[in-house]
């Protein structure tokens, strides 16, 4: 039997999608200023959606798929992980979790790297980074 949430505590599912949500703007250099007069909203509302504290409708969640240029799906995509690490972690801030833990592609140390990294304009380099990203993860 599945525990009640407590009122005015946001369900998993509208925090997941709300990430993501912040992680494809981010991702695409849009602010939320910019995301919300592209529908119609405040970027104080985009930062309550973005956290989960309103939950999005369809119809919006269908423009912010166009707008993101992502097919609706991804907002859902990881979202059973996202929901059973929740329930079995219940009470869990953000400081409380290892930098593994979670959708490593919420974090902003990982949109800022991959920022980064393809700034790098010279592909030999790039791959040069690349290659010893790897090597040090695997050292590790």
């Amino acid at each position: 039997m599945r525990k009640r949430r407590k009122p005015g505590v946001p369900h998993p599912v509208d925090i997941h999608v709300g990430g993501r949500v912040r992680a494809r703007r981010s991702f695409l250099g849009l602010s939320q200023t910019k995301l919300g007069e592209a529908v119609g909203l405040t970027f104080q509302q985009i930062q309550k959606y973005e956290r989960g504290a309103n939950r999005i409708g369809s119809s919006r969640l269908f423009q912010f798929a166009g707008i993101l240029d992502v097919p609706v799906s991804y907002f859902f995509e990881g979202v059973e992980a996202a929901v059973a690490e929740s329930e079995l972690a219940p009470g869990m801030s953000d400081s409380d979790q290892t930098p593994l833990s979670g959708d490593a592609m919420m974090q902003k140390e990982t949109r800022d790297l991959i920022e980064a990294y393809y700034k790098i304009t010279d592909e030999r380099v790039r791959n040069r980074v690349f290659e010893v990203a790897k090597a040090v993860a695997n050292s590790a």
